[in-house]
Formats: structure tokens, C-alpha cells, sequence
């Protein structure tokens, strides 16, 4: 075993998530190119605790550096068919980190990503979200294709998921689309109370404060 690999969370017998964030944050500050691609080929190790630490990795570099590991997007969007249902919610969670800085690949793969959303768990779900508004903020023409989209979801989800998704929603809200989200939203209203209420309120008064991009 490399030593690299040894220093993954399972190989350390850990059970907490500190030993991969120390090792991601250590490859993004080097910007180690050699050492990502070495974590990125064992995402595929046989050993279901060694690939899902990679994955863990690889998703936590990009949160800090989309560009870091945006040269195994497509292992990302292979992983979605993944019978595991963490890898599934780590490869959206990095898919939803490229997303902020190679939207067209995102917007080429889009039937692949609402697949995994309509299948998948409450952080695919989540990832999947903002994967999308991110796609959608990119320009006119995928905000067209995929605005309606989030829309319906924003109408049709349960109610406590509500305040987040339209959070996660907010990068592909402009001066054109506001008034729909926000007709959206205040539909929703009557099916929350609370925080969420509080909440969701906030957002929508961060929709009608957007101005027209000059």
C-alpha cells in the first residue's frame, strides 16, 4: 500500500472524517497533481472502505479547488450508477463542486445527473440541486433548460426540504426568472412553519433584492 493511501481514515483504523480532510487539504495545497490522480484511480479500489475514502477525498479538494479535480468528471458521473449509495452521494457532491467551473460538461450530462437526483438519497438529492443551479447560472441557454426543472422540484418536494433547495436554488436566479421563484416559494409558505418559515422568508427576500446584471 502506498503511502499515501496509508494515510486514508480506514488504513489509519479511524472512523472519523479527519484524516481525509487533512490529506485533501495537504494535496490541494500542493496542488499535487500526481498524488489527486493516485486517489482518483483507487475511487475504483476492490475495497469498498478504500474507494469510498477516495471519493471522500476527492470531493473535499474540490471543495476547496473545483479545478483540482475536474479531470475525473466523467469517473464522477460513472459512479452514479454505483450500487453503493455513498458513492453515489460523493460523486454528485464533487459533480456539484465542477459544476461551479466547468458547467458545460454538467449541461452535457444532465440526464445522467436528474436520474441519479430521482433515484437517489437526501444528499444526492441535495448535491444534485446545486450541481444544477450552478449549470444554470453558467447563461441564458441553460438556465432556459434547466430553471423549469428546478422549479417543479421546488413545488413537488416535502416541505421540510423546501428552505434548502431554494437556498441551493439561488446561483440560477436572475432579474428574469426572480418572480417565478419567488411565486414558487410563496406557494410553499402555507406548508411551513417555524424556522423553516423563518427561513424560506429570508430567502425570498434575498430573491427580490436582485438586480438586473449590468
Amino acid at each position: 500500500m502506498s503511502s499515501l493511501l496509508n494515510r486514508l481514515g480506514y488504513l489509519q483504523t479511524r472512523r472519523d472524517r479527519t484524516p481525509n480532510l487533512d490529506l485533501a487539504r495537504d494535496l490541494a495545497a500542493r496542488e499535487d497533481v500526481d498524488g489527486i490522480r493516485e486517489i482518483a484511480k483507487n475511487m475504483w479500489n476492490e475495497n469498498k472502505n478504500i474507494h469510498w475514502d477516495c471519493i471522500h477525498v476527492m470531493y473535499e479538494i474540490g471543495v476547496i479547488d473545483p479545478q483540482l479535480i475536474t479531470p475525473y468528471a466523467e469517473d464522477f458521473i460513472k459512479l452514479l450508477k454505483s450500487k453503493h449509495n455513498n458513492m453515489v452521494w460523493g460523486a454528485m457532491t464533487a459533480l456539484a463542486e465542477i459544476a461551479k467551473v466547468n458547467p458545460d460538461f454538467i449541461f452535457k450530462h444532465l440526464d445522467e445527473i436528474k436520474k441519479a437526483k430521482e433515484a437517489g438519497s437526501v444528499i444526492t438529492i441535495d448535491n444534485s440541486i446545486s450541481a444544477l443551479a450552478h449549470t444554470a447560472a453558467a447563461n441564458e441557454e441553460y438556465n432556459k433548460v434547466i430553471f423549469p426543472y428546478l422549479l417543479k422540484h421546488l413545488s413537488t418536494c416535502r416541505p421540510k426540504e423546501v428552505p434548502q433547495h431554494a437556498e441551493r436554488t439561488l446561483p440560477a436566479v436572475d432579474e428574469s426568472n426572480k418572480d417565478q421563484f419567488i411565486k414558487t416559494l410563496k406557494k410553499r409558505n402555507d406548508d411551513l412553519s417555524g424556522a423553516a418559515f423563518t427561513r424560506l422568508g429570508r430567502i425570498i427576500r434575498l430573491a427580490e433584492k436582485i438586480q438586473p446584471v449590468h
